[in-house]
């Protein structure tokens, strides 16, 4: 994971073999592991000008997600 440009994602990363994103928010310990997610969707996280509105718009609330500590 990387750290991110964002008021509310502090890291975020990627894996294309199991199209697994994880997103760590800002002020919290815990990674949401996204299943499901294809290539463009992750490019277009990663190109939006607001991350924290592209995540919630376009991400959190269309794919499943695992929480881990």
């Amino acid at each position: 994971m990387h750290p991110v440009e964002s008021s509310l994602i502090a890291k975020a990363g990627y894996d294309a073999e199991t199209q697994t994103l994880a997103i760590q928010l800002v002020n919290s310990s815990d990674v949401y592991n996204y299943q499901g997610v294809p290539q463009d969707i992750y490019d277009g996280f990663l190109a939006a000008e607001s991350k924290g509105s592209y995540y919630v718009s376009t991400i959190k609330a269309k794919y499943p997600a695992l929480k881990s500590e």
